[in-house]
């Protein structure tokens, strides 16, 4: 079963090694409605920790030449909001570490300045102007405003499991770490962004929230997820529905595993899990992704001893934003991270017997969150 919550491992993770090389982020998506023209757009706040450790009063960019050559790590809070879209934005507000507030144990907060994230809550706004951007490079950022106020019900959870075990986070054994206490999120509230104010409503949010913690990032990058779905065969709205897909190639003692990704479809109730990690549930993936002219493709096949699930996504470059993070050793190896929120794909679900497979459902998807990004080693 993976519909767990579990806000322990919502809780900051940057303890031991972590603490000096090492990321926690909290990620959040929705949808919100103009309120002069009604027109719906697709947002995203983030909440990025890196290197506490080696905080000070001031954020430290790891990209800034002199750092580089100095072999000086980054160490900030970084706030990270915008919107996807064809007038897409991702604005950052930096903290120096001594200037944020974090309440580590379940349920945590992490707050700064006007800006806070918990379980249930987001209060923020970023800043940047033109000038800012092109002088401060480091910033790895847009020009733009954004303001928010939200409140949020996590309904539907993957407990993906893997690492889950105390001791095996104590060790920190994977590079990266990944819960989705909020795979399906309800919000409401408020967004400002630009000179345009945005309703958030719960029945037309269709949010997510998750979070990744760890020492680095995965390549390949895969991350699909949404819970705006219509049965082809009914013709109804999937009310209570949501999946989630996400990971590339995870390593375990700096061993990488090839080929792997974590998946879980939550279908009217029903649970479907594609975990590598639970070799007893006979898993199998296979999986492409591809940057076209105008578009990013997917394709994920994924199988256990019960069920499939068949996923084709794409997204239009224009709506998509190339996001931006550097690692904690101050590396950015990541450089087209392709990341969207406006895919649209079709799934199709098949139960399996022993006279065959059942077609359980075929669904149109929209409003996915998707991203795909890859470097070279």
């Amino acid at each position: 079963m993976f519909n767990r919550q579990d806000k322990t491992r919502n809780g900051m993770m940057l303890t031991g090694s972590f603490s000096r090389k090492g990321y926690d982020w909290w990620w959040h998506s929705f949808t919100a409605r103009n309120e002069k023209t009604g027109e719906d757009k697709a947002f995203f706040i983030e909440y990025f920790l890196c290197n506490p450790a080696l905080g000070r009063k001031e954020p430290v960019f790891g990209q800034l030449p002199e750092n580089k050559r100095r072999g000086i790590r980054p160490s900030y809070l970084m706030v990270k909001a915008g919107c996807w879209g064809e007038d897409h934005c991702q604005l950052h507000r930096f903290f120096g570490i001594r200037q944020v507030r974090v309440h580590g144990k379940a349920p945590y907060y992490v707050a700064a300045g006007n800006c806070f994230a918990s379980d249930f809550r987001l209060r923020g706004s970023v800043s940047v102007t033109e000038e800012q951007v092109k002088a401060h490079p480091e910033y790895l950022c847009d020009a733009g405003e954004m303001s928010w106020d939200l409140k949020l019900d996590k309904k539907i959870a993957f407990h993906v499991g893997y690492g889950a075990g105390s001791i095996c986070r104590a060790i920190k054994a994977f590079e990266m770490y990944w819960h989705a206490e909020g795979m399906k999120t309800l919000y409401s509230g408020t967004v400002t962004c630009n000179g345009e104010t945005y309703r958030v409503t719960p029945e037309t949010s269709y949010g997510y929230a998750d979070k990744n913690w760890g020492r680095g990032f995965t390549s390949p990058w895969i991350w699909l997820s949404s819970c705006s779905m219509r049965s082809r065969l009914t013709g109804e709205e999937l009310r209570n529905s949501v999946f989630d897909i996400g990971g590339g190639k995870p390593k375990v003692y700096c061993v990488p595993l090839p080929r792997k990704l974590l998946g879980a479809f939550y279908h009217e109730g029903e649970e479907y899990e594609f975990n590598f990690s639970k070799f007893w549930m006979l898993p199998r993936t296979q999986f492409r992704a591809k940057e076209t002219g105008d578009e990013i493709v997917w394709y994920v096949r994924q199988e256990n001893y019960k069920a499939i699930m068949v996923c084709d996504v794409r997204c239009r470059k224009k709506d998509m934003l190339l996001v931006n993070y550097e690692a904690p050793d101050g590396s950015k190896r990541h450089n087209r991270l392709w990341n969207g929120g406006n895919g649209k794909g079709r799934i199709r679900l098949y139960k399996k017997h022993l006279t065959g497979l059942e077609l359980a459902d075929d669904i149109e998807a929209d409003r996915i969150g998707c991203e795909y990004g890859e470097y070279d080693s």
